[in-house]
């Protein structure tokens, strides 16, 4: 699958943890990157020598990504609610 023109839901949705050019600290989920073009909904960076590792390994897929950009939005914070530390059961 390839990612949806006009989407950024994995720019928006998912909590990183790891530091991002311009987020030192990383960024909370449903916290908008920086490097988010708010016009287009394409990374910035994107391919440049300084894109995260995290987002690199990050691949669109029906099961993440959906039908549409809001399904997408839904399937990323339902995924970031079942995989946060302290909702994770032993």
């Amino acid at each position: 699958m390839e990612c949806r023109a006009g989407c950024g839901a994995c720019c928006i949705a998912p909590s990183i943890s790891s530091p991002l050019p311009g987020m030192p600290q990383g960024k909370a989920a449903g916290e908008v990157c920086v490097n988010l073009d708010p016009q287009s909904y394409r990374c910035r960076i994107w391919h440049a020598p300084n894109y995260p590792e995290v987002c690199r390994r990050f691949r669109a897929a029906e099961e993440t990504c959906g039908g549409s950009r809001g399904e997408a939005l839904q399937l990323l914070d339902l995924l970031e609610q079942e995989t946060r530390a302290d909702t994770v059961s032993d």
